[in-house]
């Protein structure tokens, strides 16, 4: 999954977001250092990620994707489910996603500091375009592939992913909103889960 569904499965909580969010630019037991809600966030960031990569109705989705993107892929798919939750943001939640991404821009701007410096660094770039409202459009989408072409120096084509979510709409949507029913209710355990782990090693 991607930054929007990492975000909304972090339930609303403050510090579990920040954690959820920066969680790709933590590596091994690094998270220790940060206090324990951001190291529940960062916890619950890599099992829905392992949970994400198993599923059989994700790899449904991939391996339409797979001739033409090979190990790109699974990156393309967290991109296009992202596009899926935000274009269907109000069966999820009952703040209008423009009203849900600014709250989440102000928690970041007042929460800085803790960042990684790559964070650091895309946060303007995030904001200035607003990425997570702009999932909701396909020419977001386009906008968002676009940029992940250039980071691998033009050599995944992602660019041209658009082609497949507009011939498998349907296919890809249904396939989310399955997928993410199930990720759901995952992580709601799962959160109880790593919080009852990390208070008991204390």
């Amino acid at each position: 999954m991607n930054y929007l569904a990492h975000i909304y499965l972090s339930r609303d909580n403050n510090l579990v977001t920040i954690g959820n969010f920066m969680a790709d630019s933590i590596r091994g037991k690094k998270y220790q250092t940060y206090p324990l809600e951001i190291q529940i966030g960062i916890l619950l960031h890599r099992e829905i990620d392992t949970f994400t990569d198993a599923h059989p109705i994700v790899r449904q989705s991939t391996k339409r994707l797979h001739e033409n993107y090979s190990h790109y892929s699974g990156v393309i798919v967290d991109i296009l489910y992202d596009h899926f939750l935000a274009k269907n943001w109000l069966d999820y939640s009952s703040i209008p996603l423009e009203i849900y991404t600014e709250n989440f821009y102000e928690i970041i701007s007042s929460n800085f500091e803790i960042l990684p410096p790559r964070i650091q660094e895309m946060m303007p770039y995030m904001m200035a375009d607003n990425w997570l409202l702009n999932y909701a459009s396909i020419e977001g989408i386009q906008r968002v592939l676009n940029g992940m072409n250039r980071r691998t120096k033009y050599v995944s084509g992602m660019d041209k992913a658009t082609f497949e979510l507009q011939k498998f709409y349907s296919e890809f949507e249904n396939e989310f909103t399955l997928f993410f029913k199930e990720l759901i209710t995952f992580t709601e355990v799962k959160l109880i889960e790593i919080a009852e782990r990390l208070n008991a090693a204390l």
